[in-house]
């Protein structure tokens, strides 16, 4: 008498995404336990980021392109992150140098959880050194590899999961959606400074463009224009590398 193969265990779509997540968050706090001051833990997650979903892609004989990798909606995705350009860094500048007046009169404890700069700062426009480098690294290192994993593997398969919620400006936005950015921020404590935790509001502006577009090109672009403007505003105003 045979008896039928037994079916290997698959995680659904939340568990799928929660052990994927933690797998990377710990290779990247074992990089920089043990790799502290190199760019070891950089490679760590640039290589995690966009290998790990391909674990469980493989199952369902998916590729890159199912999950926002692809240049098929490029000329939505440069309107979206000229557009939203346009609108959002103008206005963060206005914030970033209104919280730099506020920073020094805040107590040093409380400024320590909240930044990581202290006493006075003063605009003077500069661009930091070797910036042709820093926007190659942001775009491909560090921007598309976290995109690619959060707002396309990560997102969509969450949303597999929840698919309702409600639209906002045009997209529909479920638990999907705030799960992602939540992971995200705290993806960000692999290095456990509370300030890092503030990325939760950009990723909302990154989660919305991939649902918009369809892709995660231009929240890749979006992603990483942003932190370089984020690194010139730090160097104009407070100096520095």
């Amino acid at each position: 008498m045979t008896h039928p193969t037994a079916q290997p265990w698959r995680p659904n779509a939340i568990q799928e995404v929660v052990i994927l997540w933690v797998l990377g968050f710990l290779g990247i706090i074992i990089a920089f336990l043990l790799f502290s001051g190199s760019s070891i833990p950089k490679l760590v997650a640039t290589v995690g980021f966009l290998y790990l979903p391909l674990i469980a892609m493989r199952w369902r004989d998916e590729d890159y392109r199912d999950y926002g990798l692809t240049l098929r909606a490029w000329r939505q995705d440069l309107k979206l992150f000229l557009g939203l350009s346009l609108i959002v860094f103008p206005l963060f500048f206005l914030g970033f140098s209104a919280w730099v007046e506020i920073v020094p009169h805040l107590p040093p404890e409380l400024a320590r959880l909240l930044t990581p700069h202290s006493g006075p700062g003063h605009f003077v426009p500069r661009l930091p050194p070797r910036f042709g480098e820093w926007i190659i690294d942001q775009v491909f290192v560090v921007a598309l590899p976290e995109e690619f994993f959060y707002r396309g593997y990560m997102q969509t398969r969450l949303r597999d999961a929840w698919p309702g919620g409600r639209k906002v400006l045009g997209v529909r936005l479920g638990p999907a959606f705030w799960l992602t950015a939540a992971l995200f921020a705290l993806g960000h404590l692999a290095i456990f400074q509370a300030w890092r935790l503030s990325v939760f509001f950009p990723a909302l502006i990154f989660g919305w463009m991939r649902e918009r577009s369809g892709t995660i090109v231009g929240a890749a672009l979006f992603h990483a224009a942003s932190n370089l403007f984020v690194h010139f505003l730090e160097v104009s105003f407070f100096g520095g590398p």
